[in-house]
């Protein structure tokens, strides 16, 4: 299967807290030089003072630094919005991506004109909006090409998708062996211990495929059972912490340390 790239800057990508933060941060930047230009100018700008009104600005039509600041945002985001237009629906660019809640399957379409028009406009319109569009992100995140959420790994959404598709399969009275068969290997990748973005750390250094055990492919549905012959599960890692023993829980959940 591979290392898939998402998993390059997973700190980030894969971190919903720390993408809004770094998207409110640089929203504060650009409200922070906006306010600046704006207070340069009540320094700077005094019309009836001859000393702070430059002598080739008096009494002669100008485009002051207001205006043309003011120009310069508002022919961006016509740009902006085009370019968001343009983009989104297809009529030049490669639209969005489109996939299941699980991200199975998926591919780059033109959706809805309702979620283009709102996608166009909060994204490529205004740059204070940045954070809207990623808690967009956090409730329909886009799995193949960002990675499970640390809320989809921390709720074990993939892994109740996985378990619902096997006592599916053992009610209709196939083999274990069977049902794991017709398991999508995607969605069991999903939720490989890799894909949590506690793993590593976030000062890790280094390339992520040197070593760690990354999944280069599926080999099968391994079965723990303790000396009572009882199947024994394995607990999630939380993504609060970035070391963590190895648990596992039993039917009654008894929890054996390891």
């Amino acid at each position: 299967m591979g290392l898939p790239r998402y998993r390059v800057h997973t700190i980030i990508l894969n971190d919903p807290d720390r993408l809004l933060s770094v998207h409110i941060m640089h929203t504060a930047l650009v409200s922070s030089w906006a306010s600046s230009m704006a207070l340069y100018e009540l320094v700077v700008f005094y019309p009836s003072d001859p000393v702070l009104d430059p002598m080739w600005r008096q009494e002669k039509p100008s485009l002051d630094l207001p205006k043309i600041f003011g120009i310069h945002l508002f022919l961006s985001r016509v740009a902006c919005f085009g370019f968001g237009t343009f983009y989104v629906t297809r009529l030049y660019g490669p639209g969005i991506w489109v996939s299941d809640p699980y991200g199975l399957t998926g591919k780059v379409q033109p959706g809805h004109w309702a979620y283009e028009r709102a996608y166009s406009i909060l994204v490529f319109a205004r740059p204070d909006v940045y954070t809207k569009d990623y808690v967009w992100e956090i409730l329909k995140p886009n799995y193949p090409h960002l990675g499970p959420t640390r809320y989809q790994w921390d709720q074990g959404y993939f892994q109740q998708e996985i378990y619902r598709r096997v006592s599916a399969g053992l009610a209709e009275n196939q083999s274990l062996s069977e049902v794991w068969s017709k398991i999508l290997e995607k969605i069991v990748f999903y939720d490989y211990i890799g894909n949590n973005s506690a793993k590593g750390g976030l000062f890790r250094i280094g390339s992520m495929d040197n070593g760690d055990g990354i999944a280069v492919g599926w080999l099968g549905h391994p079965i723990f059972r303790d000396k009572y012959r009882r199947k024994l599960f394995v607990h999630r890692m939380p993504t609060f912490f970035e070391t963590f023993p190895v648990v596992l829980v039993d039917g009654d959940e008894i929890k054996l340390l390891k």
